[in-house]
């Protein structure tokens, strides 16, 4: 039976990725070493880095002036890494759901934090809107997509202020004007490879400025001036975002992605809406196209139980909401197709038929 991959993360790669990068394992460039054993520092690992930087800058059109880095410890090192080089007096923070809500904790060790709005109070059913923007801070961070929840923000706020984004779970499924931000990061388990890399975007001329000694592996500029081989890299998952990234180039950019990303979401978002059996979680206006989330009707709320294992028997991974949302969610990274969408679509439909 056919597996459809709805897992939020680590998440759905392109079949070519996995397979390309399973080559270079058993053999590196023809080296008759596996990529899981070779120096970060051999000369045939170096291009492999500077393909995925310069591919990262090609993709998101970032202006000079910006470096892009990796590093390890997912975007939750990064909760801290951002105030510890960003923090000079004061910060603000869009609380949408658990991981802003994480990353504004970690900053709050290091000065004075703003929460500027939240939607906690409605279980972060939506984005919020009409809040006004400090212009007395440091930067503005937000959280762009967020996956327990299904809201995603798909365009870059206007704000008088630098903004910080952790794109973790939407980066390169869409256009971005990097200029807008000093730092943009993101763990990679979700459109760029498998777990255990970071990508981080850094508005060069925004470092150096925090008021405090910051630790040598957790000062940007240490990874910047050496290129991101200051310590041992992951090299696999280094190797399997410079895949990923050929295969988004191959396939129209990041433009394309979007277009996929809406054609995929409508679908189900389509069904979620005409189903007598579910409805969607979360405001229209800010459904995320990545985390599609909906529940049970109050009146059929018995039968969740029983549509989660049926879908399963359907071949559906990793459709189970998060314990914070409950009923369902689908994952629809880039590598999703429509084809898997489609099916998920037809189990609804069928389960409906059954009640």
């Amino acid at each position: 039976m056919k597996k459809y991959n709805f897992n939020a993360g680590p998440s759905m790669l392109p079949r070519e990725v996995i397979e390309n990068t399973a080559k270079q394992i058993l053999d590196f460039n023809g080296s008759g070493l596996s990529l899981m054993e070779i120096s970060h520092r051999a000369k045939d690992f170096q291009p492999v880095v500077d393909e995925c930087v310069a591919l990262i800058k090609e993709l998101l059109s970032i202006p000079d002036g910006y470096s892009v880095i990796f590093l390890g410890g997912g975007a939750s090192l990064q909760f801290c890494q951002v105030p510890y080089n960003f923090l000079i007096k004061k910060a603000a923070y869009l609380n949408t759901g658990t991981w802003a809500k994480k990353a504004m904790k970690e900053a709050k060790l290091f000065g004075e934090v703003v929460e500027v709005a939240s939607s906690a109070d409605a279980n972060y059913t939506f984005i919020p809107k009409g809040w006004t923007c400090p212009t007395d801070i440091d930067y503005l961070h937000v959280t762009t997509n967020n996956t327990i929840y299904g809201t995603e923000m798909r365009k870059e706020l206007d704000v008088p202020v630098r903004l910080i984004g952790d794109m973790s779970s939407d980066i390169f499924s869409r256009p971005v004007d990097v200029a807008c931000y000093d730092c943009i990061y993101a763990g990679a388990q979700k459109n760029l490879a498998m777990a255990g890399v970071t990508v981080i975007i850094l508005k060069d001329d925004a470092l150096g400025k925090a008021p405090r000694e910051i630790p040598t592996m957790l000062d940007y500029r240490t990874h910047v001036e050496k290129g991101s081989m200051f310590n041992t890299p992951p090299v696999v998952p280094l190797y399997s975002a410079l895949e990923t990234l050929r295969w988004i180039k191959r396939n129209g950019g990041v433009e394309e992605m979007d277009r996929r990303a809406k054609e995929r979401a409508d679908i189900l978002y389509s069904e979620i809406d005409r189903n007598k059996l579910f409805h969607g979680t979360v405001e229209e206006e800010d459904r995320s196209l990545m985390n599609i989330c909906f529940v049970m009707n109050e009146e059929y709320k018995e039968l969740e139980k029983s549509f989660l294992d049926f879908a399963i028997e359907r071949g559906m991974v990793g459709i189970k909401g998060h314990r914070s949302v409950g009923g369902f969610r689908a994952s629809c990274y880039n590598a999703q197709t429509v084809e898997g969408v489609q099916a998920l679509v037809k189990a609804m439909k069928d389960f409906e038929a059954m009640h």
